[in-house]
């Protein structure tokens, strides 16, 4: 197993069409997302029925692709903002998310966090 070393995690909040793979990937982060695909951060996009994410992510000389498909259920998005195009998550979030942890019943302990 390979370990990416990513700046940030996004999860795209409206599904995309999955017939799209790199390119098709590409233009949604910069058109939709307004951000940098090869920023090394980690886009996160879903399907109309939730039984599949798709993973783009730059390193250091192309893109990587992963896709993984439920052959049973679902998958649990976290919330989205109205009006927003995505949603910053954890590498633990999208953990859960992959694990099919049910994100609403999870109660986070109260640890220190620098601020920023």
């Amino acid at each position: 197993m390979f370990r990416i070393n990513y700046q940030s995690i996004f999860f795209a909040a409206r599904p995309v069409d999955f017939r799209k793979s790199i390119n098709g990937l590409y233009g949604e982060v910069k058109n939709t997302l307004g951000a940098d695909p090869q920023s090394g951060s980690l886009f996160v996009f879903t399907n109309k029925r939730r039984d599949a994410l798709k993973l783009l992510f730059w390193e250091d000389d192309g893109f990587w692709l992963l896709y993984k498909r439920l052959e049973a259920g679902t998958f649990e998005l976290p919330l989205v903002a109205v009006g927003t195009s995505s949603v910053s998550i954890s590498y633990g979030q999208l953990q859960w998310i992959l694990a099919g942890v049910e994100l609403s019943s999870i109660s986070l302990r109260k640890r220190y966090k620098k601020a920023s």
